[in-house]
């Protein structure tokens, strides 16, 4: 009975998106809803043009175009990070490509967003070995001195055993060798990882890659520090890296290791989050927004983190513009900014749109 719920529910919000001259109302009369039956039955009235959005994406005009689209920009554009000129540039492309495609109201809405560069970076083992280590910064984190820092590690594999031997940590570096669990609960060792380090008197802390595996290649993201508690320098560091300096460490090893890292935080810039939309024709006020955002970081494309979220939901207005539809309700396309520093642009808009 659940599950038939459930999809009774999702076809009630998928029949809400449908253009209105196949459509009818939700309830016959003010009096009490439609049955099942009755809304499958219409649903089912859509097939033709449902069929026409498939084969225009599929075997049409459209084959192929998002992603054409997508590689021009990824490949003109390249990386944005938040504060970037290419994220300027970014968000001034896709201003024309919106309009050049005719949606309706483009516009921009500013934001403020955070201006990080890692600048020049690099770590090296000293003890047992030399050995350099592939690091990349992670986002707001503060440089280290000019002469870099140098510090015997300590290895630990959670939070948990960090805590347990605080008191060997004072003036080291710490590297945390935490196993995979998912993304979700395993990430917050990358955004929590210098905090919790510092609180014990860490000098620097190095995170092992928040991903399954690596090929010597450290995976970036942000990190947040906070108030009451001393900045130290922080990096992501590759899975080999961290699991051998944690086979050293079991052995009973010294392990000395140099960091340098020349990053810097500027004051906040000014950015846009983008927007087009196809006006609904019933209710107008009323919004399905799709979206993506197209700030990325600055060692990569940004192809797919969040290139292909932006550019499918540009597609998605592009098809139903090509085919003459109109949706009841507007269709409303958002390219956010500074999502990687926390969901930037998506909060600033969730404050100028929260009263409606």
């Amino acid at each position: 009975k659940k599950r038939g719920e459930k999809m009774k529910y999702l076809l009630i919000f998928f029949l809400n998106l449908l253009p209105q001259y196949a459509g009818k109302p939700l309830r016959r009369g003010d009096s009490y809803p439609r049955t099942f039956e009755d809304i499958k039955n219409e649903i089912a009235g859509y097939t033709d043009v449902a069929k026409a959005i498939i084969d225009l994406a599929v075997h049409g005009k459209a084959q192929n175009r998002s992603y054409e689209r997508l590689a021009v920009f990824a490949d003109t554009i390249g990386p944005r990070l938040s504060g970037s000129k290419n994220l300027d540039a970014a968000i001034k492309y896709m201003f024309s490509a919106l309009q050049e495609d005719g949606l309706e109201n483009v516009h921009l809405e500013p934001v403020k967003v955070p201006h990080w560069e890692r600048g020049e970076e690099f770590a090296m083992m000293l003890e047992p070995r030399n050995h350099s280590i592939a690091i990349l910064g992670l986002g707001s984190s503060i440089a280290t001195p000019p002469e870099g820092v140098t510090a015997e590690v300590i290895v630990v594999s959670s939070f948990d055993e960090l805590h347990k031997r605080a008191h060997e940590a004072k003036g080291k570096i710490v590297v945390y060798n935490e196993p995979f669990i998912t993304y979700g609960k395993t990430v917050q060792y990358r955004s929590q990882g210098a905090v919790e380090a510092a609180k014990v008197g860490a000098v620097a802390s190095l995170i092992r890659s928040i991903a399954p595996f690596s090929i010597q290649s450290p995976h970036t993201g942000w990190q947040n520090y906070q108030p009451d508690v001393p900045r130290i320098p922080t990096a992501c560091i590759s899975v080999e890296d961290a699991e051998m300096m944690s086979r050293m460490s079991l052995r009973g090893t010294k392990i000395v290791v140099h960091l340098k890292m020349g990053a810097k935080t500027y004051p906040d810039s000014p950015s846009f989050n983008t927007v087009a939309e196809i006006v609904g024709s019933k209710y107008p006020e009323q919004i399905v927004l799709v979206s993506g955002h197209l700030d990325s970081w600055d060692v990569g494309q940004g192809a797919m983190d969040d290139g292909g979220g932006a550019f499918i939901s540009w597609e998605a207005l592009s098809l139903i513009k090509d085919l003459g539809l109109r949706p009841k309700r507007t269709l409303r396309l958002v390219l956010w900014t500074a999502e990687e520093e926390g969901g930037i642009g998506a909060e600033q808009y969730y404050q100028l749109h929260k009263v409606n």
